[in-house]
């Protein structure tokens, strides 16, 4: 199996490198990194990675509009054109560790998605405050109940696709463009009958770099659990 891992990135300068380098050693793994015009010197640093693993990584430089949304849905959308047999999403500031592929890769043997989830085995966190902690436990119980979702975590960003699930769904429709894009992909992932499944990660929290998490895109997650059930209607869950 040829996995093309999806890494949007903005400001990542100094996390990007290790990133990549965790991600290069599995051998059935590429990288596509989104870069949305990064200040900091992102995308020529990840060109020089595509140099260093030709053939392994590409670089795509955005235009236009920033967000998380618009780059996952160019993302995507340009992975599918590609011949990778799974499609990933992955975080770029080292939270996600890439050392958990293989068990996410080898879990598509029973699911159309898989999830690296922090709350299967109680709450796997490291690093986060108090606060950080409960408000994302909030978040993942209100998307649950306003939605219908049944995974345990609805807002992890470390995910694997089999490309013919991900091909079915609208990426042309998602209108969030902050954090509340990787609820509405799991919606419709869930609306259009895949078979989702989670793994346990152990999530760290960034040590370079700072977070994205705006007032903006806090309220946008608040809104979109809402918007997407008037728009396709509240989930009936069943096992996963």
């Amino acid at each position: 199996m040829t996995l093309l891992i999806v890494l949007p990135t903005y400001n990542e300068r100094l996390n990007l490198t290790r990133v990549a380098e965790g991600v290069m050693q599995h051998p059935y793994t590429r990288l596509l990194v989104v870069d949305d015009e990064s200040p900091d010197g992102t995308g020529e640093l990840a060109e020089e990675l595509a140099a260093r693993w030709p053939g392994r990584i590409e670089v795509f430089h955005r235009r236009g509009p920033r967000g998380l949304g618009l780059a996952y849905v160019d993302g995507l959308r340009r992975a599918l054109a590609s011949d990778a047999d799974a499609i990933g999403q992955m975080d770029a500031d080292l939270s996600h560790d890439p050392s958990y592929i293989p068990s996410l890769v080898e879990a598509l043997e029973h699911y159309d998605l898989v999830i690296g989830s922090r709350y299967l085995q109680g709450v796997s966190v490291i690093n986060w405050p108090l606060h950080r902690i409960m408000l994302s436990a909030f978040a993942n119980r209100y998307i649950r109940f306003v939605t219908g979702l049944a995974p345990r975590d609805c807002t992890s960003g470390f995910r694997v696709w089999r490309r013919d699930a991900l091909a079915k769904l609208p990426l042309q429709r998602a209108r969030a463009n902050g954090y509340a894009f990787l609820t509405e992909m799991l919606y419709e992932a869930a609306r259009h009958g895949c078979r989702i499944g989670e793994v346990p990660i152990v999530f760290v929290e960034r040590q370079e770099g700072y977070s994205k998490v705006s007032q903006k895109v806090l309220a946008e997650s608040l809104w979109t659990p809402w918007r997407l059930v008037l728009r396709g209607g509240r989930l009936r869950r069943s096992p996963s």
